[in-house]
């Protein structure tokens, strides 16, 4: 079967085209700045890059433009072997707990959930839209970033706030990247043929988040009630005191959402370095002896620790810490700076066996008192595999 996952933007749609169950990419692509001057569209193939200059009005066109492309580039023949579209939507809120087969009155359960998610869930819907009127005979599913967390207790979901907020305005700890999360786990579990491990799962790049997980079930994670929230990201401050927003606005005179703005948009490795949101870039400059680089991959690597050791005492002790993403996977300074920083949990490092970048393999020694596996993310399989199963239903 040949399922595309599609994460739809506001002005970008990015796709895969993965045939099932052999696992196999067959073609991948980004669509960008749709609805502006200027849109172009990229589609990967065997290997070569196809780059397309093309008016892209709304979604619809660049869906349009997709489905011919596949045709044109003979990745397939007819239209009639797409078997299922699987969609990236950011927020489910708490009726969402796994993925579902997307309706009009589904669309409409999403869109509710608009509010929370406002830079995200009305473009995932549009994307949904579109393809639902490219191939109208073709399932589609929403699978959503949230659903994984919503096997989270009260105790670790509430914000110590006035309850009726929670009651009236769904005030509560939601959590992201659930879908790699669960990518993650899954592969891991696989891995050591265990389905019962207590996971410490990282997912660091430029967002980021850590999530702890028992049994396949998520326990608690960092992201809350927006993506905002825990670690310190590329451009996102993480964890702050709110007292600071108003101080900030009175101080500079800006507006609550040009104070959010800078928290989410020039903030994290960003903010501190003053160099880039890109770690490699910071990386770069730290070898240069740059001071405020090297002070953002501590604070970085600092408070992913902070983390983990705080989630092995919620597991009452792990038994494995993953890392994946762009650092988690690829970083291997950031990945020694928070394995040296997590020592006193008895992981030891081994640094032969750190020295690769992108591969799923253990870069502690066999001492170690918690194994540390890098476990590479695949959220567009994750989607696929979904968008499978439920059109066996």
């Amino acid at each position: 079967m040949k399922i595309l996952a599609i994460n739809a933007g506001s002005s970008s749609l990015k796709f895969t085209l993965i045939e099932l169950p052999e696992e196999k990419v067959l073609a991948s692509g980004l669509f960008e700045k749709i609805g502006m001057a200027g849109s172009f569209y990229t589609i990967k193939y065997q290997g070569e890059k196809h780059v397309f200059e093309k008016e892209l009005k709304d979604h619809s066109y660049a869906v349009d433009a997709l489905m011919q492309g596949l045709i044109d580039l003979k990745i397939i023949n007819s239209l009639d072997e797409i078997d299922g579209v699987g969609h990236r939507i950011v927020h489910g809120g708490q009726k969402f707990t796994e993925s579902v087969i997307l309706n009009d009155e589904v669309l409409e359960e999403i869109s509710a959930y608009n509010e929370l998610a406002p830079l995200h869930n009305p473009a995932n819907i549009m994307g949904v839209k579109a393809f639902m009127k490219a191939l109208p005979r073709v399932i589609q599913v929403g699978v959503f970033d949230t659903a994984f967390h919503t096997t989270m207790k009260e105790r670790e979901f509430l914000y110590a706030v006035p309850y009726e907020w929670y009651q009236d305005l769904g005030v509560r700890k939601y959590g992201f990247h659930g879908t790699s999360h669960r990518f993650v786990n899954k592969e891991i579990c696989e891995k050591l043929g265990r389905d019962d491990l207590k996971v410490i799962s990282c997912h660091i790049g430029n967002g980021a988040s850590i999530t702890a997980i028992d049994g396949g079930k998520v326990v608690d994670t960092s992201m809350g009630f927006t993506p905002l929230a825990g670690l310190m990201m590329g451009t996102r401050s993480g964890d702050i005191d709110a007292s600071l927003i108003p101080y900030v606005m009175n101080k500079l005179n800006l507006t609550c959402e040009e104070v959010v703005n800078d928290l989410n948009k020039k903030s994290g490795l960003l903010g501190i370095s003053g160099v880039s949101s890109d770690s490699r870039d910071v990386e770069d400059a730290i070898k240069e002896g740059n001071e405020r680089a090297i002070l953002a991959q501590d604070m970085y690597a600092q408070r992913v620790a902070n983390y983990i050791a705080m989630y092995n005492n919620l597991l009452g002790g792990a038994d494995v810490i993953t890392l994946t993403a762009g650092l988690g996977e690829n970083s291997i300074m950031m990945r020694e700076a928070i394995i040296n920083k997590i020592s006193s949990l008895g992981v030891k490092l081994d640094p032969s066996k750190n020295d690769f970048r992108g591969e799923f393999r253990c870069i502690t020694t066999d001492d170690s008192k918690i194994p540390v596996w890098v476990v590479p993310t695949n959220e567009e399989l994750m989607i696929a595999l979904d968008t499978l199963n439920l059109s066996k239903k």
